[in-house]
């Protein structure tokens, strides 16, 4: 079987269990830009130099891989997504990064006002997967907006990951100065 179908010659997309859509259909624009979040997460976990930061990005992509699953279903098709064994995004994954959140903030990372990305080739690419994130926040609470998104808990857990990520990058930085 080709990764060629042809089925999105004429501009459109099938989200799970088929329903075909606009390539830019804001439901399609959200879980893009999840996937290129993931995709950016994927470059700063193969750049990172501390397996503390290497295996809980693996741990979060594994995460955005059920919500893109969520997002990539329509909203009237979500019963039938939850009955086939799916998992939608749960408070328990957004506490993940809260105690993530709270593991760092523990240490002694240093920073003051705003960060100007770059001091590492790791923190340079775990800032770049923040604005990522924070563009994929924006398009899911466009989907919010239009109604269009079920499950609220999407929107807390990337606002919590977008925070997570800027500390991960200091935290990064921290440790080349003690170095």
């Amino acid at each position: 079987m080709s990764i060629v179908t042809k089925t999105g010659d004429k501009g459109t997309t099938a989200l799970m269990y088929g329903r075909r859509v606009s390539k830019c259909h804001p439901r399609v624009e959200a879980y893009g830009c999840v996937d290129e979040l993931n995709a950016a997460l994927g470059l700063a976990r193969a750049s990172a130099e501390h397996d503390f930061i290497r295996s809980n990005l693996l741990l979060i992509q594994k995460d955005l891989v059920t919500l893109m699953g969520e997002l990539a279903t329509a909203t009237e098709d979500l019963p039938r997504y939850v009955k086939d064994g799916y998992t939608l995004v749960t408070s328990q994954m957004t506490h993940k990064l809260d105690a993530l959140v709270k593991e760092i903030e523990a240490q002694s990372v240093s920073f003051k006002g705003w960060a100007t990305p770059g001091d590492t080739l790791n923190s340079g690419a775990l800032d770049v997967a923040r604005t990522v994130c924070r563009r994929a926040e924006r398009r899911v609470c466009a989907l919010q907006e239009a109604d269009q998104l079920q499950n609220s808990e999407i929107v807390i857990y990337l606002n919590r990951l977008a925070d997570l990520l800027w500390l991960m990058a200091r935290w990064v930085e921290t440790k080349k100065q003690h170095v």
